[in-house]
């Protein structure tokens, strides 16, 4: 008797890993993530609310700001419960149910991102290669559509793993690697034959990693073929100094989620340590550096940083 409830105990919980190697320093390790997250949610809490305070700011290019914005706070909100317990106080079992919906929210806005990510690139394609069809192409309607779009896409690539993963037995270890829960890591502790969950996952990062980033490398050709057309190198640099902050958000997202899928699957035997810091600078890079970067580039940004600073000072 006391070894099925024993069982059945451990069954129902997962077992997160924190820094491998470094149990004895997460106290202080704490710290430099806590100030990441802190910047993280302040950063793009800011840029919500000053979107939404600023009339003027209703541009597509600023909706979809948004839509990043929201999606990076998501990914720290959603990493944020389990690793800060972890590294503060050693907190490491998360129950079935709340990893598979850690699972279900972080790979829902990580797949959001790389969607507004593309969709952002089409309003620059349209921006700088149609620019006299920028307001009748790019209506509120339209980006409406693009966002339950967006969403709907998100739904259709993460709800199908999360039942295959729910219907398979965990009878070994439950010794997650990382300090949340990822598809591929969960894939691993199951004991049973995981042959569809490996090539559902496998399409996905095909979507992902390839899809995406081709297309808005498509378009990124587009524009730079619109812009050699351009005669003053002044207006040639002005143009793609409109792109550069965009670029840098695709930069920062598809270079750690790529080393993040590469490591998972052709890198299994590398130092523990490795898949650690390459899946943490996945997760906290892009929430991280996303608002400083259209916070410094953007001046529209800055002025309604100040503009909601002064409102708040006066009230």
């Amino acid at each position: 008797m006391f070894l099925v409830t024993n069982s059945t105990q451990v069954s129902s919980s997962f077992l997160l890993t924190g820094i491998p190697g470094f149990e004895a320093f997460h106290t202080w390790i704490a710290v430099p993530f806590c100030f990441l997250y802190a910047v993280s949610t302040v950063g793009n809490a800011t840029i919500l609310a000053v979107i939404r305070t600023q009339p003027s700011l209703r541009e597509p290019m600023y909706l979809f700001l948004s839509m990043l914005a929201l999606s990076d706070l998501g990914l720290t909100l959603t990493t944020l419960p389990t690793v800060m317990p972890l590294l503060w106080f050693d907190v490491r079992k998360i129950s079935f149910e709340g990893c598979f919906a850690q699972f279900f929210f972080l790979h829902g806005f990580s797949f959001m991102e790389s969607s507004v990510l593309l969709a952002m690139a089409f309003d620059r394609y349209v921006a700088v290669c149609r620019p006299l069809h920028y307001a009748t192409v790019l209506t509120h309607k339209v980006i409406c559509r693009i966002g339950l779009a967006i969403i709907g896409r998100c739904l259709l690539a993460v709800l199908p793993p999360l039942f295959l993963l729910k219907r398979l037995p965990f009878c070994g270890s439950r010794r997650l690697s990382h300090s949340y829960c990822l598809h591929q890591d969960m894939t691993r502790l199951a004991c049973a034959d995981t042959t569809r969950n490996n090539w559902h996952g496998f399409v996905l990062a095909l979507l992902i990693i390839v899809l995406d980033p081709l297309l808005i490398g498509l378009s990124y050709v587009l524009i730079l073929r619109s812009v050699l057309r351009i005669g003053s190198r002044l207006e040639r640099l002005r143009v793609l100094n409109n792109c550069l902050s965009h670029i840098l958000a695709v930069l920062i997202f598809y270079v750690p989620m790529v080393g993040v899928s590469m490591t998972h699957r052709f890198a299994k035997r590398a130092s523990p340590i490795v898949h650690v810091s390459i899946a943490n600078v996945y997760l906290l890079a892009p929430p991280v550096m996303n608002p400083i970067i259209y916070g410094i580039k953007t001046k529209q940004i800055r002025q309604g940083v100040l503009h909601l600073c002064a409102h708040r000072q006066l009230q």
